[in-house]
């Protein structure tokens, strides 16, 4: 190997010390380790000096000196029972862009809902003596099973079920469902009918009832009954085939609010079969910003975004707080949604608005 690279002229690239970083900042190698790390006393000008040359210079702290100094591994640990991944990966995405600056790792598991797997994953997460602990969720009135094995570190609770004392983020749904119901208002539309996912689940309460109170402070109510169903295209399309019975009404609405962008999508296949336009006919809003589903729709669907990313980089921050002694108040964090617009409802904007 050492000739092969002999005769290739490949050097092996080198790693900046910790001493030339000293040495560059004028200060000695315990102080640059301190600034380095954020520990010890100096002044704030110093700490941001050795920080700067040492990026300046490329310097890249050996990962296990560094536990060693600071007691720490500089790993999070992310537990989800979401296999398919839909909100997860935005969740984890946020989470790794957040701790990039930090010089933190992520490690990734995913349980199902198998109490067992969720008990062996937290013991390798503590075999590998991570720092804190991210429970991730598909929907945010349940988590991954924790009954019977409870994380001896920080933990953060991510679209998911957070327990009274624990500390959580999760999208806030209500202000997402009064978003979609404001942007309709505001194009002239009147008959808003409401179609979402089971009735079991906590954000389709929480939508339709920031749905419901926008039309109520306009002076209308739902059009027709709220329709219930698989959070699927098929449910989508069979209930677009047959919406005015569906509804219980006589005229089709002139607007639609989907509890998630698989549902709209269907439903806006089946309103073309039935030579139904849209937008022009009937607008239609979608919930979650599927990128995949949304920009592929025929039109392009406007839909509530829920921050997904976002809300994995303050979950992440939290964390490093928590872990680092700061007190964090127990309790749950609503973070705003989005609305981005596209041709579902009329226009060409493609955007966002609060």
């Amino acid at each position: 190997m050492d000739q092969d690279r002999s005769r290739l002229n490949l050097e092996e690239p080198r790693r900046v010390t910790i001493r030339e970083v000293a040495r560059a900042a004028g200060v000695s190698v315990s102080t640059a380790s301190k600034a380095l790390n954020e520990q010890g006393r100096m002044s704030p000008e110093t700490r941001d000096r050795v920080r700067q040359i040492a990026r300046d210079v490329g310097f890249r702290p050996n990962a296990v000196a560094r536990a060693l100094v600071g007691k720490r591994s500089f790993t999070l640990g992310l537990i989800t029972n979401d296999t398919y991944g839909r909100f997860t990966l935005p969740v984890a995405a946020g989470l790794a862009s957040a701790m990039a600056s930090k010089g933190v790792s992520v490690f990734l598991c995913a349980v199902d809902d198998d109490p067992a797997r969720v008990r062996l994953s937290i013991e390798a997460m503590e075999d590998k003596r991570v720092d804190g602990l991210v429970i991730a969720g598909k929907r945010i009135d349940r988590a991954p099973p924790l009954e019977n094995r409870r994380p001896a570190m920080p933990v953060v609770y991510a679209n998911a079920a957070t327990p009274p004392e624990g500390v959580g983020f999760v999208p806030d749904d209500k202000r997402g469902g009064a978003l979609a119901a404001r942007h309709l208002l505001s194009l002239g539309r009147r008959r808003l009918a409401h179609i979402s996912g089971p009735e079991d689940f906590a954000a389709v309460a929480l939508r339709a009832a920031g749905w419901c109170q926008v039309l109520r402070d306009a002076g209308l109510e739902p059009y027709g009954k709220s329709l219930h169903g698989s959070w699927s295209e098929a449910f989508g399309y069979e209930t677009g085939l047959f919406l005015r019975e569906r509804l219980g009404t006589e005229r089709y609405p002139d607007a639609v609010f989907c509890g998630n962008d698989q549902i709209a999508r269907g439903l806006i296949d089946a309103l073309q079969v039935r030579q139904i336009r849209v937008p022009e006919d009937i607008a239609v809003v979608g919930y979650d910003n599927w990128d995949i589903f949304a920009r592929a729709t025929r039109p392009p669907l406007t839909t509530i975004d829920m921050a997904l990313t976002r809300l994995g980089e303050c979950a992440g921050l939290t964390l490093l707080d928590m872990i680092a002694g700061k007190a964090v108040e127990p309790g749950l964090r609503k973070l705003p949604c989005h609305l981005v617009m596209r041709q579902s409802c009329g226009g060409e904007q493609i955007g966002d608005a609060t």
